[in-house]
């Protein structure tokens, strides 16, 4: 892949997403700085994440800062063409992928199997316009 050639659409897409990642990241760091403030009311869309963050404490905003930056440069990789955005994007979704599984695995939470035909099918699709 050049940064000369025109991008598919499935590649414009896929920037796309892991630029909403990024935005939902900077959200997430927000609403986590500033409990009870303005953003509080995103914890009703994953109860579940707001009590596994503040177990996490302060480390949780860390966390979030790393995944917001893996997914802004995936999307920037993505949308110039570029291999290692090809890469990057590839090893946020795999490593996606293995936590989907755990997570249905090991907390029993069988909603998250939804992510491995989306996510196998992003990773599918990657590889192929990797060549």
């Amino acid at each position: 892949m050049t940064s000369q050639q025109h991008a598919p659409l499935g590649i414009k897409l896929l920037a796309a997403f892991f630029a909403f990642g990024a935005g939902i990241c900077l959200i997430t760091i927000v609403a986590l700085l500033f409990p009870g403030g303005a953003l509080d009311p995103i914890w009703r869309l994953n109860p579940d994440a707001h009590v596994a963050f503040q177990e996490i404490g302060r480390l949780s905003i860390l966390l979030m800062v790393v995944v917001g930056s893996a997914c802004a440069l995936a999307a920037v990789g993505l949308a110039t063409r570029a291999r290692w955005g090809v890469s990057l994007a590839l090893g946020i979704l795999i490593v996606n992928l293995v936590g989907d599984l755990l997570n249905a695995f090991v907390r029993h939470d069988l909603r998250t199997l939804i992510g491995l035909p989306i996510g196998g099918a992003m990773i599918a699709y990657l590889l192929i316009a990797r060549r």
